[in-house]
């Protein structure tokens, strides 16, 4: 499975937006992921080991938890993957970067009718 085929899912990406907060516990990914998505733990554990199986998380036991970690090892692959596209949004960032930085101009308000 690509990286992008990974992340093409929703709980997934969910699932790598939390650990890249912080570690969890397998049981703190199946509550925030069973409240926002409606889906139960067994569907949660196999999100979570596509994402084991595929190199963009890790597990260590701590007595009877599990405790998930982010792998950054895969997103080199999607960064590198992305890195030929920054040119088109790059100039664009760096004008908005301008103007916040001079301040809102003024707008003329628009003539009432």
């Amino acid at each position: 499975m690509h990286a992008f085929d990974v992340l093409g899912d929703p709980v997934r990406r969910r699932i790598l937006e939390l650990l890249a907060s912080g570690d969890l516990t397998s049981g703190e990914v199946v509550d925030t992921i069973s409240a926002e998505f409606g889906i139960r733990q067994p569907a949660v554990s196999m999100q979570l080991k596509v994402l084991r199986e595929h190199g963009f998380a890790s597990v260590r036991p701590d007595g009877t938890r599990r405790i998930y970690s982010i792998d950054t090892g895969p997103m080199a692959e999607v960064d590198a993957w992305l890195n030929q596209f920054r040119r088109f949004w790059t100039q664009h960032l760096d004008a908005l970067d301008t103007e916040i930085r001079r301040g809102r101009r003024q707008r003329p308000d628009p003539p009432t009718a």
